[in-house]
């Protein structure tokens, strides 16, 4: 067991916590493996009825990836340990394969920030999953903003999001709240953040027969307070038709273009953190969300770990990083530095196969 998770069974429920504050729950390896585990045991016993995952810190439910590790490792070449990237990522990406189409009601409380590989063990199936929000609730994929694009599954969920709001949301790398959330589907019902150790008890006492009175005793005790996070009056749902109008272009150059002819505050700001990210690999995350529209869940993790090994062959991830978490400078030095000298064969790239069929890492994935 990893020492920033912890795994309980109480009142037939499986009680995952991640624990790992100061790095705001950034995912490492034992972290991964230990949450595997711990999962593939649970589905396995019939006394487990549901999971519920959430975080030791109101803080963070989990803010991605641990991009330290990766930049140490990436830049160590083989003997510093740089294979651990490739384990990292296939085996992160089974797990959200694992959740995805996990057997039992999952629960995640989506409480505090959640970004990056937080969403990626968060957003299960929909038939036995169920997304908490709460007012602390702050969610992105900007994974563009360190040269990378919108993976553990993103390429899936992003792209099956009503409208454009997954373009947006994967281009912009933009935070999102609560009711942002239950707007574009990521999330089920909103629990205001303080009555959560209320809810928690609950599951821990009240006799359950099955894991669907479980889903359905959350539903009931989150009900009065649906009122406190609308929907159709969520950032999103004000801006949903510039949202649609802007980003159902072809090209990342042609919604810049829109965006910019536009001189509303909602398309200024979409610009310029549009602006933040890699010019190469914002036109990479469009092509991905294309794509991810026609895959199953399996086979987007797939495309998605090629992209992976692609991306760390190239230059663009390692710097994205040393400026915005090693160095903090803030300047980036992107290759293309400019979105006019992407070139089409540079986006292409990212999505020639690295391995035969038989050979792919998550080639077992059903």
């Amino acid at each position: 067991m990893s020492p920033h998770l912890t795994g309980t069974v109480t009142n037939h429920i499986g009680f995952i916590t991640l624990d790992r504050a100061k790095a705001l729950n950034a995912l490492s390896l034992d972290m991964i493996r230990a949450l595997t585990a711990l999962l593939r045991e649970w589905q396995a016993n019939d006394d487990v009825l549901a999971v519920v995952i959430r975080s030791s810190s109101q803080r963070a439910f989990c803010a991605g990836g641990d991009i330290r590790f990766f930049y140490d490792v990436g830049t160590a070449g083989p003997a510093g340990g740089s294979a651990l990237l490739e384990d990292f990522f296939t085996e992160e990406y089974a797990l959200n394969h694992l959740i995805h189409h996990y057997s039992k009601p999952y629960i995640a409380l989506m409480d505090g920030i959640v970004m990056g590989g937080g969403m990626g063990i968060s957003q299960g199936s929909a038939h036995s999953q169920l997304r908490i929000v709460t007012d602390k609730t702050a969610m992105a994929m900007p994974e563009v903003h360190i040269g990378l694009f919108p993976d553990v599954g993103g390429g899936y969920f992003l792209s099956r999001l009503p409208g454009k709001l997954g373009v947006w949301l994967g281009l912009t790398g933009q935070t999102i709240a609560a009711d942002d959330a239950l707007y574009a589907g990521l999330a089920d019902v909103f629990v205001p953040s303080s009555v959560l150790p209320e809810m928690l008890a609950m599951l821990e006492t009240v006799p359950m027969a099955d894991g669907r009175q479980i889903t359905e005793k959350i539903r009931n005790f989150a009900a009065p307070y649906r009122s406190e996070a609308d929907p159709g009056n969520s950032m999103l749902a004000r801006q949903r038709a510039e949202i649609d109008r802007h980003f159902a272009h072809d090209s990342v150059a042609a919604i810049v273009a829109s965006l910019a002819g536009d001189s509303s505050d909602f398309a200024d700001k979409s610009l310029n953190a549009m602006r933040r990210g890699s010019p190469l690999l914002l036109c990479v995350t469009l092509e991905q969300l294309r794509r991810g529209a026609t895959l199953s869940v399996a086979d987007c993790l797939r495309m998605e770990r090629v992209m992976i090994r692609r991306s760390f062959e190239g230059t663009e991830v390692l710097e994205g990083i040393r400026a915005r978490v090693i160095e903090k400078d803030n300047t980036p030095r992107w290759s293309p530095a400019d979105l006019a000298e992407v070139l089409p064969e540079q986006v292409s790239g990212y999505f020639i196969d690295v391995w035969p069929d038989y050979a792919h890492p998550l080639r077992d994935l059903a």
